[in-house]
């Protein structure tokens, strides 16, 4: 499970980094959607080398929840998601969700163990002024 959580965190790192997505992009594969030989140019958007405005990560502690509930980290207002990640932690702790909220202002996780009746959950969200 940790391998699945370090390639998403690999994948979001190269999505905001800027250039890097539409260098991996041009490395080979099929173009589809409305990708034409350059990349496209955002006005208003943050330029090359200053990051995405308003970043920032927002964590949820692990904390021990009965089986299949809920935790929920919300942005702070007037942020939305642009990530987000969970854990659960135990001895056969298994994650079962990891999702932003319906109104993307956060994520949520969820998991169980099959030996007890409470599991570990730490959440994450990546925010940003969008």
């Amino acid at each position: 499970m940790r391998g699945r959580l370090v390639i998403a965190a690999g994948a979001l790192a190269m999505a905001l980094t800027p250039g890097a997505a539409w260098a991996a992009h041009g490395s080979g594969g099929q173009e589809s959607g409305s990708y034409g030989a350059e990349a496209p140019v955002l006005q208003g958007g943050p330029r090359p080398g200053e990051g995405v405005p308003g970043y920032e990560l927002v964590t949820l502690p692990n904390e021990n929840v009965p089986n299949l509930q809920r935790r929920t980290v919300y942005c702070p207002h007037g942020k939305k998601a642009l990530g987000g990640g969970a854990e659960a932690r135990g001895d056969t702790a298994i994650l079962l969700g990891s999702f932003p909220t319906d109104d993307g202002t956060g994520w949520i996780g969820l998991g169980r163990q099959t030996a007890t009746d409470n599991v570990g959950i730490s959440v994450f969200v990546i925010c940003a002024d969008v």
